[in-house]
């Protein structure tokens, strides 16, 4: 069952294609405590893995500030991905936000519920998230933007996630 619900449109983030000049970026907001306590800090390394097309790499601002890494991608791009049971066309989806002084101000929930629109406009059935468990802060804004939790908290290669999704 697909949920929808909780969604609106708010247009005041942009998106652009992460390059291999936002490696220094992408790593000092790696570096923080409120990104590392969630995120692997292994992300992407050299141009190999930073260029793989499955997935699709974005810079978020507001006001012109850059403030948040997300990444939308294949879900069967993996052989024995935890989604790959999804319809065909359905991404996966993470993110997080990497300046500090922006973390609960609803920017979250606001910049996800605005890619989401993107990826339903190009087709994607579904889209799924994995956050941790115990990631209260990602899950609600996950929760607010729409998404709902489709399975019990399962272990992964990627580690202990929380399968969530929402549906065009």
């Amino acid at each position: 069952m697909c949920y929808s619900d909780g969604m609106t449109t708010n247009n005041n983030y942009t998106f652009r294609k992460a390059t291999i000049a936002d490696l220094d970026l992408l790593a000092g907001w790696r570096s923080r405590p409120h990104v590392r306590e969630w995120w692997d800090s292994d992300e992407p390394h050299d141009a190999e893995e930073f260029e793989d097309l499955r997935v699709a790499r974005w810079i978020v601002s507001t006001a012109g500030r850059p403030f948040a890494y997300m990444q939308d991608y294949t879900v069967h791009g993996w052989d024995g991905h935890h989604f790959y049971q999804l319809p065909k066309g359905s991404r996966g989806f993470d993110q997080f936000i990497g300046e500090p002084d922006m973390i609960a101000r609803g920017h979250g929930s606001a910049f996800i519920t605005q890619r989401l629109s993107a990826l339903f406009e190009e087709g994607a059935p579904v889209v799924a998230t994995d956050p941790h468990p115990e990631n209260a802060r990602a899950i609600a804004a996950y929760k607010k933007s729409g998404f709902k939790e489709f399975s019990a908290p399962m272990d992964t290669r990627w580690g202990l996630i929380l399968p969530m999704k929402v549906c065009r």
